[in-house]
């Protein structure tokens, strides 16, 4: 579990709703089903309309990215290139056949297979591009998605407030009716900026970094089967793609 992503819910939730109680107010006055409905109802009819299905389904089924840890183990990575780089020196690259059943990412099967089959490095590298890709957009347009939804979110707030003065307007008749009527209306713009710059944009934003460490791992596999296809030596496949850990993981090395 992504316990970063936990805490910033609940310190950005206990901040607004303890400020408010500093301040004397009651959570009651900003919990108003109907200003709830207008900003969330709005914002999803928008986003919908706005994306097509696959896309926004893929939007809803990554939303485990935001509370998910996405882990890269690069140095596992690192070590099977390496034995692959190792069999494939000694016996040949059409014993790499044999280590297929022992590899659990698709990509590299797909490319340890290419290798075996003979393969150029340069197609090997253009035809695992193209999928590494494709994956990595799906992973951008999901991330647009809740983007999408802070960007809609403090427009219809907007529609909610207006709605409700609306509403206070033909109220006018009754003063005392004026000030909670005034009140509930403003609520919905608190929907509408608050869960878009408190949930939605850092939502879009985390899963579009976590793709980006997932892609990484990926591009890394891509260099290291190309290196194997082109018969360079393990020593130096193993520092080439030691470039790709991140200082911290270096520094352990």
């Amino acid at each position: 579990m992504d316990i970063l992503s936990i805490l910033g819910i609940v310190l950005s939730i206990v901040a607004i709703v303890g400020g408010q109680y500093l301040e004397g107010g009651h959570l009651s006055s900003i919990m108003q089903f109907t200003a709830f409905l207008i900003v969330m109802g709005g914002t999803l009819g928008a986003v919908m309309l706005n994306y097509p299905m696959p896309i926004f389904m893929k939007a809803l089924s990554s939303i485990g990215m935001v509370f998910g840890n996405v882990h890269v183990d690069m140095k596992g990575i690192i070590s099977k290139i390496v034995e692959l780089s190792n069999i494939s020196r000694k016996q040949g690259l059409l014993a790499l056949e044999g280590q297929m059943k022992t590899i659990q990412d698709p990509l590299m099967a797909k490319g340890v297979q290419l290798v075996v089959d003979g393969t150029e490095p340069p197609k090997i590298r253009e035809i695992l591009e193209v999928e590494v890709g494709i994956f990595e957009e799906e992973y951008l347009l999901a991330g647009k998605v809740y983007e999408s939804l802070g960007g809609y979110a403090p427009t219809v707030g907007i529609i909610g407030a207006v709605l409700g003065l609306i509403h206070v307007m033909e109220n006018l008749a009754d003063p005392s009716k004026l000030g909670s009527g005034i009140a509930v209306a403003f609520v919905a713009t608190v929907y509408g900026v608050g869960s878009a710059n408190l949930f939605f944009l850092p939502m879009g934003g985390k899963i579009k970094m976590k793709a980006k460490e997932l892609v990484m791992g990926k591009l890394m596999v891509i260099e290291g089967l190309i290196s194997v296809a082109q018969g360079e030596n393990p020593r130096m496949i193993e520092e080439k793609l030691s470039g790709f850990l991140p200082t911290s993981e270096k520094k352990k090395k």
